[in-house]
């Protein structure tokens, strides 16, 4: 049986966000069943919260019967009851800011690692850090500090990352069936040569199918990456953030050497000609039999997750080991809207969604008996005559709080959040992890350079530019737009942040 996997089908279009857990041991679901609060006595009325999310698709038919049985529990625990107010994608960012601007009701919402320091400039998140303090076992415990620490901003927290994958290594994934067929041995990919080879072995004997799949928007090697970009690539960290010297990404050998190679790709007919045109997401593409494969940011269980978007057996090979950056770990928050009439309650809801298990699978799966049977304690399966397409409650478990208090589903590893802790505890951290760069002093030129990098960059990375005309354009001009002043603006920052840890 299939499901949605929303967010993974995201990140791989956009290569930003989308795709659990922490370097803490609180993070094992046996430990975090539940947080009781005595604020659920007395007499006094509940507070009513609006929990505003973004959501993929149309709102599920079932959401009201989720939300009273969140209520049942949140009034009991903590005396809350919750509005869930699901908003679509496509208008979330216009939705909200209007909301925060014309101080409609609103408590808590997620919100994304990109725009985290201009809403933080706008004031619209509140601090957290003294509402965070006095949640016992909470938040902070499950999260761990390294990974509690990336979202400060000047010393102060607005904000809480969602427990999930807060690193990425990177490989390829590609369909089971033509690798077979083919007799491609697919953890023998370990490098762009390696993967070249396998490219050429489909375009020559897989005819009207692309060997590399390029998501809407994206670009091959958005999703294979030595470096830390910061935040927004004007101004990066290589060696997965080991070297603290910020540079100008565009202006490396590494960079020049991969657009090479891209163009290589593009001219052998590896990438798809309309490649800086195509709508569909990489997922689409194998799923409509159009590639074989992609270059991807993996985590445990990626081929798994992957084998239901696309509809198709995928396997994976990793080529770049784990790194945690800001970028990984920021990527999918939530924060308290200065809205907020009750910011404490909306805190100890909060906290709810990352300690309490009830909470999580509610928002996470559903009602058990409607929208899922236990298969055992830990995993879950679709009723009789319930499938992905006909289930009324379908939630997002990367998106609400702690994903490792989720129930696996069946066909999945049922170790899946113990490996996906390891994978977190392990991976490679980048030396900037929680640095934030604050753009607010150069804004004009983010804006100009913004510009440059939007003509440029997607046809470069393509490789429908020749990067040995089009990539000395495009530096000159981003060096026009000032690049080199936020380089040296994030420069400072970054030093100041150093030397503020010791």
């Amino acid at each position: 049986m299939k499901r949605k996997m929303g967010w993974a089908s995201l990140i791989l279009a956009v290569t930003v966000m989308l795709a659990a857990c922490s370097s803490n041991a609180g993070n094992n679901p046996e430990k975090n069943n539940s947080s009781v609060s005595d604020s659920g006595k007395g007499n006094e009325a509940p507070y009513e919260l609006t929990m505003a999310y973004f959501t993929f698709g149309a709102v599920p038919q079932d959401l009201l019967l989720i939300q009273d049985e969140v209520n049942k529990i949140a009034q009991q625990k903590i005396n809350v009851t919750v509005k869930l107010l699901p908003i679509s994608f496509s208008a979330w960012t216009n939705q909200v800011n209007l909301m925060l601007t014309s101080n409609e009701k609103l408590d808590l919402m997620p919100l994304f690692g990109t725009s985290y320091a201009n809403m933080v400039a706008k004031g619209q998140l509140i601090e957290l850090d003294d509402l965070l303090k006095n949640q016992d076992n909470g938040i902070l415990e499950v999260l761990g500090p390294d990974y509690a620490n990336a979202a400060i901003i000047n010393g102060k927290t607005y904000a809480v990352p969602s427990i999930r994958d807060f690193a990425a290594s990177y490989g390829f994934l590609m369909r089971k069936d033509i690798a077979d067929k083919q007799k491609i041995d697919i953890n023998g990919i370990k490098t762009l040569d390696d993967l070249e080879a396998v490219l050429k072995t489909l375009k020559d004997n897989e005819p009207g199918i692309s060997p590399l799949a390029v998501g809407s928007g994206g670009s091959p090697i958005a999703s294979y990456s030595t470096r830390d970009s910061l935040g927004d690539d004007m101004g990066v960290l290589l060696n997965n953030g080991q070297d603290l010297k910020v540079v100008n990404w565009y202006e490396t050998q590494e960079y020049a050497d991969l657009l090479k190679r891209m163009r290589n790709w593009y001219q052998a007919g590896y990438i798809p000609k309309d490649a800086i045109t195509i709508k569909e997401s990489s997922a689409d593409l194998i799923r409509a039999s159009k590639a074989a494969g992609y270059l991807v940011p993996m985590k445990p269980g990626l081929s798994a997750q992957e084998t239901r978007v696309s509809a198709t057996e995928m396997i994976v090979s990793e080529m770049l080991p784990a790194v945690a950056k800001t970028s990984t770990v920021t990527n999918i928050m939530w924060g308290i809207a200065p809205n907020s009439k009750n910011p404490e309650k909306a805190m100890e809801f909060l906290n709810l969604m990352y300690t309490d298990k009830e909470i999580v699978n509610l928002l996470d799966w559903g009602i058990e008996g409607k929208h899922f049977t236990k298969v055992s304690d830990n995993v879950i399966d679709y009723p009789e005559g319930v499938n992905a397409g006909n289930v009324s409650y379908t939630g997002a478990g990367w998106l609400f709080g702690n994903q490792f208090l989720s129930y696996t589903f069946n066909g999945d590893d049922p170790d899946q959040w113990n490996k996906l802790k390891e994978f977190n505890d392990n991976a490679i951290k980048s030396k900037a992890l929680g640095f934030t760069f604050d753009s607010s002093s150069v804004k004009t030129e983010v804006a100009a350079v913004t510009n440059v990098v939007v003509q440029y960059r997607m046809a470069l990375e393509n490789g429908v530019l020749d990067p040995d005309i089009a990539l000395p354009e495009f530096i000159s001009k981003m060096k026009d737009a000032g690049i080199d002043k936020i380089i040296a603006e994030k420069q400072k920052q970054l030093d100041a942040w150093v030397a503020a840890k010791k």
